[in-house]
């Protein structure tokens, strides 16, 4: 396939002509591509394009979030108790195998991209309506982190949302979990918030004895119009990719792996 030439060059339209006339399978994803290169050129002409960590007070909803933190974790404790019905990141989506091929970093599904994983929602009610609340939520998780565990430095593929983390179980020392994002690091205090662009390089890391936790959240970069409906319109079309797709069938097969019935209303995009 053409790299991004397509978007800077005559030469580079011609070969993506060129490619689609040979492959017109390949439409759509192209299609996908023009509609997310539009905010992402858009926001790299930002500062905010720039910036890796955000303020969480431009956002007014992660005040809420915090206050009700020990509600979500009274839930959190329950499923932590059968830690082992909670996949590998890498059983749900295969392509985090280049990140984790272990058993430490299990991922409880809520929301991705849009799919409502309902069985999850129900068995952790109070959780799924805070997270209902939050305006512009597209993926939601629980993301657990094994003792002794780090992610190598990686990139999210999509600037048009931004990640917020609400520490729920950070073990002792403290300062034995964190995070870089670009240059910066910070470490996860419980009851607290981040809010970081994840298209930065970035990496994680628990080096302690215990489990690391944190309610894990995308959502939609705030943008002017009209890239703001470009954006929507972008995720809408990630949602419906086989990255997205397949990733619901997985945890679908999981479950009903582990409630040994089939689940009363599997997860699907909305």
């Amino acid at each position: 396939m053409p790299d991004d030439a397509m978007f800077t060059s005559p030469r580079g339209l011609r070969e993506w002509y060129s490619f689609l006339k040979a492959h017109p399978d390949e439409i759509p994803l192209c299609i996908l591509m023009a509609v997310l290169a539009v905010p992402e050129f858009f926001i790299g002409l930002t500062s905010e394009g720039k910036r890796t960590f955000f303020d969480t007070r431009r956002f007014p909803w992660v005040a809420r979030l915090e206050q009700d933190w020990p509600r979500i974790r009274h839930e959190l404790d329950a499923l932590l108790s059968k830690v082992d019905e909670i996949p590998n990141f890498q059983e749900v989506q295969l392509e985090q195998g280049l990140l984790t091929k272990d058993d430490k970093w299990k991922t409880y599904f809520f929301y991705l991209y849009g799919g409502r994983v309902e069985r999850n929602c129900r068995e952790c009610p109070v959780t799924a309506r805070l997270i209902k609340t939050i305006p512009g939520m597209k993926t939601a998780m629980f993301s657990v982190l094994g003792a002794h565990k780090a992610l190598s430095p990686h990139r999210g593929p999509y600037k048009g949302v931004l990640r917020y983390h609400l520490a729920l179980k950070v073990p002792e020392p403290t300062d034995g979990c964190g995070i870089r994002v670009g240059a910066e690091v910070r470490h996860w205090e419980e009851g607290r918030s981040l809010i970081f662009d994840d298209s930065h390089e970035h990496e994680a890391w628990n080096q302690t004895e215990e489990t690391r936790v944190v309610l894990f959240v995308d959502i939609l970069r705030p943008l002017p119009f009209p890239f703001s409906l470009f954006n929507r319109l972008a995720v809408w079309g990630i949602s419906r990719t086989p990255f997205i797709v397949d990733a619901l069938a997985n945890l679908e097969r999981w479950y009903r792996k582990v409630d040994k019935d089939p689940l009363p209303c599997p997860p699907s995009p909305r």
